[in-house]
């Protein structure tokens, strides 16, 4: 599915989502959602996912500490999204789809990572992307897809070990507030972590026409105060912050009057993604610690986890 007439309208996509089963079809389903009809707000809002795991200390100290996120950020951005558009373009039973949970998994079984961190992680991409459309998207997340979103994480999860999976999107929502309240708090490891992700994002094509200073503070406006709090970081001026809103809620506006996407966006076509410009391949793609050896395709990769949650 994705295909659409040339003709046609701007929610006829939202129509096609509509017609299929959030229970049986929801990889289809959110892969409409972030391949075709929000390509740009679930790009951004997965990238603020990513960033917002940098303020619970247990995470952003190991992301520190391997370097990868200060060292060679730009690779890690790559790897991430490369990594989870293989599961999402090719599917859980696909060989590609496959191929890139071990290697997932493979990384994650490197390092001393807990299961409720790794828990925190996936609710993270449940909800901040719905919280982002519910903000800042051309329209918000049909029940449809928010369910087709929850379940599909919840087959992700599955996949990589992870227990205690919350059922719904709404229980992944208090699962995610929950953990925050909790665990939210400054680390230096993550505040460099922080600041390393954001010098990046100011080399994104067009943010690189504009001042560092100025992304830096439109990226912080965009930021909830308990997030802000937690990694030191200073709110803009309030009528920074407030046009910096107000620029997301009219760019919505029109996207929202735009022609319907009629190809997907991959991730590994978009510019900022510049670490393999000759092709890449999953089983190679990833981080592992220093003198551990890196296992590839070759040398056999680790069986799928058994359902779990």
């Amino acid at each position: 599915m994705g295909l659409l007439p040339d003709r046609a309208g701007r929610f006829d996509r939202r129509a096609e989502i509509e017609r299929l089963d959030p229970e049986a079809d929801f990889h289809e389903i959110y892969r409409l959602t972030t391949m075709y009809e929000f390509p740009w707000d679930m790009n951004q809002s997965l990238g603020f996912a990513l960033f917002r795991t940098y303020a619970v200390p247990s995470i952003g100290r190991l992301l520190a500490e391997t370097g990868e996120f200060t060292e060679r950020v730009q690779k890690r951005y790559d790897d991430t999204g490369l990594i989870l558009e293989a599961v999402l373009e090719h599917g859980f039973a696909h060989e590609t789809g496959r191929a890139a949970i071990r290697r997932m998994n493979q990384m994650h079984r490197s390092y001393p990572i807990t299961n409720d961190d790794l828990r925190y992680v996936l609710c993270t991409f449940v909800v901040v992307p719905l919280r982002w459309m519910e903000e800042f998207g051309w329209r918000p997340f049909t029940e449809t897809e928010k369910v087709a979103s929850a379940n599909y994480y919840r087959e992700l999860g599955k996949h990589m070990g992870i227990k205690d999976i919350p059922a719904t999107w709404q229980e992944f929502g208090a699962a995610l507030d929950e953990y925050e309240n909790v665990h939210f708090g400054f680390d230096a490891g993550g505040r460099a972590v922080a600041d390393s992700t954001l010098d990046l994002m100011c080399t994104f094509p067009p943010n690189d026409k504009a001042p560092k200073a100025l992304i830096n503070a439109f990226s912080r406006a965009l930021m909830d105060p308990p997030l802000r709090r937690a990694l030191h970081y200073d709110a803009p001026p309030a009528a920074f912050e407030k046009a910096s809103r107000f620029a997301m809620r009219l760019r919505a506006k029109v996207v929202r009057h735009m022609p319907v996407r009629t190809e997907p966006q991959l991730v590994r076509d978009l510019p900022q993604v510049r670490s393999y410009p000759q092709g890449h391949e999953v089983d190679r793609l990833g981080t592992f610690p220093a003198g551990c050896p890196v296992p590839h395709a070759a040398r056999g990769l680790e069986a799928v986890p058994e359902a779990a949650g």
